[in-house]
């Protein structure tokens, strides 16, 4: 909500841009055909969102060069900001097509419009930098949470200092919250960070992922259940359909239902996965190998459940 405020009090432009699926919070303008829990439910939006708050969000499909081209033309100049999961996350793990993210920071450029990374999700998960540092894309303004604070609630945003001066008490873009700058969360989130520097956890991470991923394709393919598997780096997720995911339409047209049905069955085996197959899986530094074989050999044992059944 605050990153895109600064980015229309810094262009003096309305619109913005979102992708289809893709979860921003729940501000009125970013709830337009959201992923996560908006997803889950199948709702479009929410009510109590009038249509003043969204007429100035421009949804585009996620992944789609050619549409994003197409939403551009015309409208370009108006544009204050394009905010995009870098790897989308809350529609299951969709990571993005070759050319995707090169092509959203040079639309931006050519129209000087902002491109606003949400890296909530990815931020200090996927690597210590980030999706940005993983692709090599540098976004205008970056929005971080959740793993940031250490298990603690806590968010930032930031960017470029020409931006950032735009802000209220030295700029005139109001800002304010009455968790901002919690010492017990920041202090959390400093020793997360500091931990992270000193013992990185990423290439154990990846490796554990990646293990994960091909253990659950294993699993699925023996039982002949038609499943994919999704992975960007340590972010993982499984839609129960053929074929590939490279957005909202695929991921939505997936089988839930199913996804519901292994759920439970990975949980009655001592295993928790997201409750809902829109949602990301994320293994962290407390699983070990063991752990992974585990969730490997229950997704196994659930898989010849879930193929007896079809």
């Amino acid at each position: 909500m605050s990153a895109i405020r600064l980015a229309r009090g810094f262009t003096g432009r309305r619109r913005i841009v979102k992708f289809q699926g893709c979860y921003h919070g729940h501000s009125d303008a970013l709830l337009a055909a959201a992923g996560s829990g908006v997803a889950s439910l199948g709702l479009p939006g929410s009510a109590g969102v009038t249509p003043g708050a969204v007429q100035d969000t421009l949804v585009l499909p996620y992944n789609d060069i050619g549409a994003l081209r197409s939403g551009f033309e015309g409208v370009g100049d108006e544009i204050a900001c394009v905010i995009v999961e870098p790897v989308a996350a809350n529609m299951g793990v969709v990571p993005p097509v070759d050319g995707w993210l090169e092509e959203l920071r040079s639309l931006c450029d050519r129209h000087r419009a902002l491109l606003v990374f949400d890296e909530v999700i990815t931020g200090f998960r996927l690597a210590r930098g980030g999706a940005q540092s993983a692709f090599g894309i540098s976004p205008d303004l970056t929005v971080l949470g959740k793993v940031m604070g250490g298990g603690f609630p806590c968010a930032a945003f930031g960017g470029r200092a020409e931006i950032m001066e735009r802000l209220a008490p030295v700029g005139d873009v109001y800002q304010a919250g009455t968790l901002a700058g919690n010492p017990v969360a920041v202090a959390a989130g400093i020793a997360s960070l500091e931990l992270v520097g000193r013992e990185d956890p990423y290439p154990a991470l990846r490796r554990r992922a990646r293990d994960l991923e091909a253990g659950l394709r294993e699993a699925f393919a023996a039982s002949g259940v038609p499943a994919t598997v999704t992975r960007a780096g340590t972010l993982l997720s499984v839609f129960f359909c053929d074929g590939p995911v490279p957005d909202y339409t695929a991921a939505a047209a997936a089988d839930h239902a199913r996804y519901a049905a292994f759920f439970h069955g990975m949980l009655d085996r001592g295993i928790a996965l997201p409750p809902s197959g829109y949602e990301a899986w994320f293994p962290s530094a407390a699983h070990g190998d063991a752990e992974i074989h585990a969730a490997v050999e229950a997704a196994r044992a659930c898989a010849k459940e879930l193929g007896v059944s079809a």
